[in-house]
């Protein structure tokens, strides 16, 4: 059983897939059923729409399935290649069983699958840090997103500010009281008539901002509920999100521990 008040005012499958990782959509369908599913303490049999401080329990049998993939690993660090469906808390949560020492550097959302870094030391630990702290590191990334952007490179700046209470971020072309500065870069790898892949470059990691940004300019991640448009998205038969962290390049300091990974570019290849 698993028991969380809700922080949005949304369907209470979206705030389920929230905060609950080892569960599948089928198996969320045979809880409402089975009217194994409380709001406020009344039991429920559909797909209710729910208030922020709702109260949710849900009594369910865990989806065992493997959160990721090892890419990389040595006696310093550890790449893995995180499924779409899982928070990279719980992917950590999972590498602590099998890793001693593993160390949490950085996240990717919930709905975005690809490559994340743990350090298995301390000294790693801190160096992978300042890495990502220092933007020394190359993230990125490949986004199918709606339409075909107008240039084909382009490099986008803006402010973007978080809204806690939603749970969402805002992008403005100017600062704005509490907004921190980003930067996203793309380029255009293909296109068809609806859609365009991108392979897009992080200078700035801030929460979703490839996914708002991008939204911003008008050319949303298909598949997206957040910030893109489930019309078209069902219209394109896509519930999944398509954004992937695929590559990874790495650079440090001959006077660093992991100097012996400067240049290091770690891959995933579709």
């Amino acid at each position: 059983m698993k028991v969380f008040t809700s922080n949005q005012n949304k369907k209470l499958s979206k705030v389920v897939f929230n905060f609950v990782d080892d569960l599948s959509y089928a198996e969320f369908r045979k809880a409402l059923r089975n009217k194994d599913v409380k709001v406020n303490g009344k039991r429920v049999s559909c797909d209710v729409d729910v208030l922020v401080g709702d109260t949710i329990e849900i009594y369910y049998k865990p989806t065992q399935k493997e959160s990721y993939s090892v890419i990389f690993e040595d006696q310093n660090i550890l790449v893995i290649n995180k499924k779409s469906g899982y928070t990279s808390e719980s992917v950590f949560e999972d590498l602590s069983k099998k890793y001693s020492g593993v160390g949490f550097i950085h996240r990717l959302d919930r709905n975005t699958s690809g490559l994340m870094i743990f350090s298995l030391n301390a000294t790693a630990e801190k160096e992978l840090l300042d890495g990502f702290k220092n933007h020394t590191f190359i993230k990125e990334y490949l986004a199918e997103v709606v339409g075909v952007p107008r240039e084909r490179q382009a490099f986008l700046e803006g402010y973007l500010l978080k809204d806690k209470n939603a749970s969402t971020v805002k992008i403005y072309d100017k600062q704005v009281k509490g907004s921190v500065y980003i930067k996203t870069g793309y380029k255009v790898v293909k296109t068809s008539q609806k859609t365009s892949t991108l392979q897009v470059r992080l200078y700035t990691g801030k929460t979703h901002q490839i996914r708002a940004h991008l939204s911003y300019i008008g050319h949303p991640i298909v598949g997206d509920g957040k910030y893109g448009d489930n019309e078209i998205n069902r219209k394109l038969g896509k519930k999944e999100q398509q954004l992937i962290s695929f590559r990874l390049t790495l650079f440090f300091s001959k006077d660093q521990a992991l100097f012996y990974l400067n240049q290091k570019q770690f891959e995933i290849k579709e």
